[in-house]
């Protein structure tokens, strides 16, 4: 990592101590009731407003922690409709199989409260087979003959956490000749998620899996949760048995539902690994409204004027292009992916940040973190800055806002950027022994550390890791990053703090994880010193 690289991910940290925005603008909320706000004024974000939140136009596309997908009307319609009335929910899930089987041409359907609960319910569904003696005992898999899920490597993410919660074994396979060896009378099933790796021609597609799987018997489920939906499922006819999607991505139904099409008697089994029944899958409870809202919406997707849509999309990316690249030196092209994961343009904004004084990452936060607030994505490369909008779940009346913010903010006079840090005033090398305090615990972690002027780098020792740390020092003020990975997941550490003698401490930012608080000290060694007197051979005695 250079230094343009760790200053670009640690220039926007806070200082230690200082509050977060919302955290401050919530501190602050109205004591208004929602119901009264309604009452006096119009427009779906005052329920948000009533409670002190912000709304954002969502130029990222369907991301979970900004609210998934606008939910199509007939959605909304259905799930209005479903409300106060009661229903038998076997019976429920049952009538919506065999219409979601109609529609889609799978041979049968089930809602899931979301796409990683329905990977749950498979999971349990393939190694219990749809024994309820079996399903109660879940995640102790001790005397069950189905306990191992085979995972390719390229498949393993943050969402196979899903899978693992219903106390399988994961085993990874890279070949084709490792899929055959792992194969054995303990595999439950294999799990993949689609894409490019899984696609025709690749060494571990899903037709070879499916064509090593299926003579055995052993089920394949495939995470297709952010695609748009083939009719029929284009997963499936390659040899898939189940396939799961998220409802609040592509498809726009609810956010908390998803969408199960495959197999029916392993979707039956699911179902029974589902709430309302009692077991594992309790905890993924989906409501009759969402069951409903769920069915409408791939109905909707059905008759929907996707040609439309997609044309729609284009001239709201024309529009903001036209309105930015007024700027000298600011350029755009949009680019339109043919895949069915993420499915929609994306128009890109480029200029040199030597020339305009701001980067991509510097105009992504700018716009995050001021009204009207805009989410928005960045990058850097071949010393060009950008940042990118993504339309498919924006609204008409978002188009004019994000072309205004980014015109506003780029088309502002700035000074040159500072590159020059200031004079370091702390020498951090050495052994810190770290005190991290999170919500409701507090962890002791180790920082060896190494530093050269402003720059420093070395290791971070957490509860279960060892990984590279980077940072600098600006005056006392110290700015660390280090990253722990493990199969399918990662967890930054950002920590910001001041040094105080022998003593720093300030904040971690954990990124979706929120923050944490740390006061690290040196270590101090108290080892008698004696000298070390090493044997010229083999012990005499032991």
């Amino acid at each position: 990592m250079n230094r343009r690289e760790i200053i670009k991910q640690l220039s926007l940290l806070p200082l230690a101590g200082t509050v977060l925005p919302h955290e401050a603008m919530l501190n602050n909320s109205s004591s208004k009731s929602i119901l009264s706000t309604l009452a006096t004024e119009k427009g779906k974000e005052n329920i948000y407003k009533a409670i002190g939140v912000d709304t954002i136009v969502n130029c990222r596309g369907t991301f979970t922690i900004i609210g998934g997908s606008i939910e199509r009307p007939e959605v909304l319609e259905a799930m209005e409709a479903a409300s106060g009335y009661f229903v038998q929910y076997d019976e429920l899930a049952y009538g919506i199989g065999k219409r979601l089987a109609e529609i889609t041409k799978a041979e049968w359907g089930m809602v899931s409260s979301g796409c990683a609960a329905g990977l749950k319910h498979v999971t349990a569904a393939c190694v219990t087979g749809g024994n309820p003696e079996k399903l109660v005992r879940i995640p102790d898999l001790a005397g069950f003959e189905k306990t191992e899920v085979i995972i390719p490597r390229y498949s393993r993410n943050v969402y196979d956490h899903a899978v693992r919660n219903v106390g399988v074994k994961v085993i990874e396979v890279e070949t084709p000749e490792e899929l055959e060896k792992a194969i054995n009378e303990r595999t439950a099933m294999i799990y993949i998620m689609t894409g490019r790796n899984s696609e025709s021609g690749q060494p571990l597609s899903l037709e070879v899996i499916a064509g090593i799987a299926k003579p055995k018997n052993i089920p394949i489920l495939a995470d297709a949760a952010a695609e748009d939906l083939t009719i029929p499922c284009v997963h499936l006819d390659k040899g898939a048995t189940i396939v799961a999607y998220s409802g609040g991505k592509a498809i726009c139904g609810p956010q908390c539902a998803g969408l199960l099409l495959g197999d029916k008697d392993l979707l039956m089994s699911a179902w029974q690994a589902s709430s309302p029944h009692h077991g594992p899958g309790r905890d993924n409870k989906v409501g009759k409204e969402e069951m409903m809202g769920m069915l409408a919406a791939v109905e909707a997707w059905t008759t929907r004027d996707h040609k439309a849509e997609w044309n729609t999309w284009l001239s709201w990316l024309d529009e903001i292009a036209k309105k930015v690249t007024k700027i000298e030196g600011v350029s755009s092209n949009v680019t339109e992916p043919s895949g069915l994961s993420n499915h929609a343009p994306v128009l890109h904004i480029s200029w040199d940040p030597d020339k305009l004084n701001i980067t991509g990452a510097e105009l992504a936060e700018e716009l995050a973190r001021n009204k009207p607030r805009v989410a928005i994505g960045s990058r850097d490369r071949d010393g060009m800055t950008s940042v990118n909008v993504t339309p498919n779940q924006m609204k008409d009346e978002d188009v004019e806002v994000v072309a205004n913010r980014i015109y506003g903010v780029l088309s502002q006079k700035r000074g040159p950027r500072k590159t020059d840090l200031a004079a370091a005033k702390a020498d951090v090398s050495g052994h810190w022994e770290v005190e991290v305090n999170y919500f409701t615990s507090i962890s002791n972690h180790a920082l060896f550390l190494e530093q050269d002027g402003n720059w420093i780098q070395g290791t971070h020792k957490a509860d279960f890791s060892m990984q590279d740390i980077v940072g600098m020092v600006e005056n006392d003020v110290v700015k660390l990053s280090s990253r722990q990975r493990t199969s399918g997941d990662a967890i930054s550490f950002l920590f910001s703090g001041k040094v105080e003698g022998d003593m720093f401490k300030g904040s971690i930012y954990l990124g979706e994880y929120l923050t944490a608080e740390f006061s690290a000290k040196r270590a101090k060694y108290d080892q008698e010193r004696r000298p070390v007197v090493i044997p010229g051979g083999p012990p005499l005695a032991t």
